[in-house]
């Protein structure tokens, strides 16, 4: 009998271990996929696939928070203002999930809380700029006293000022030093677990191009 609990035990330890090796070769299949597109249409379809793991995965805090991040970064990418909104609402209620799971936010967390912060000012920000940007600087200095050296920071930041005019302290010219500041930090980050965000890299590449170029002011 004592065999037999045994060997149901290790049948049951092997198969809980396939199952978490399958969740996260999934996820980080789909969010690189999603990662290293840029058409909107395969973005959608692949965010939609990152929805289906965090409800098949409920309980894993990293599914709902690349669905969130999906979620966020479809919504910059959308014309229709009342569409954008709704991706912004399904971020935050799986940004929710996530927080629940995790019983604690730490500089990731957030991290993510800013960016959709920014999504949500992003679809209106003429009227939204007081609220969101506040909440948009007022996290990012949270994760900044947790981890200074995290790249996302100084990336969302330079995004920030990037798409700021000119006459209110943003443009290519102000937003540059975020950008190689966040370089550095991108460069010593491995992308080999899903669970440690590495999101950003390529993006600040393409941001360091842009205020570099020949047309910059």
């Amino acid at each position: 009998m004592k065999g037999f609990i045994l060997l149901i035990s290790a049948i049951a330890f092997a198969v809980a271990t396939c199952t978490a090796q399958d969740f996260k070769s999934t996820l980080k299949k789909t969010f690189d996929e999603f990662e290293n597109t840029q058409d909107q249409a395969q973005k959608t379809q692949l965010s939609n696939k990152l929805g289906l793991i965090a409800k098949k995965w409920n309980n894993e805090w990293t599914a709902h928070y690349y669905y969130a991040f999906s979620q966020a970064v479809l919504s910059y990418n959308e014309k229709d203002k009342t569409k954008a909104d709704a991706y912004v609402d399904e971020a935050e209620k799986e940004f929710d999930d996530m927080k629940s799971i995790q019983g604690k936010e730490n500089d990731e967390t957030y991290v993510l809380a800013a960016m959709i912060a920014n999504a949500r000012l992003a679809v209106n920000p003429s009227n939204r700029w007081q609220k969101y940007g506040k909440i948009f600087s007022e996290d990012l200095q949270k994760a900044k006293e947790l981890n200074p050296d995290n790249p996302r920071i100084y990336y969302l930041q330079g995004v920030s000022k990037f798409h700021t005019p000119k006459m209110f302290g943003g443009g290519k010219k102000n937003s540059l030093p975020y950008f190689e500041k966040a370089e550095p930090l991108f460069a010593k980050e491995s992308s080999d677990d899903i669970a440690k965000p590495y999101w950003g890299k390529n993006e600040n590449q393409y941001f360091l191009a842009q205020c570099k170029g020949d047309d910059k002011e």
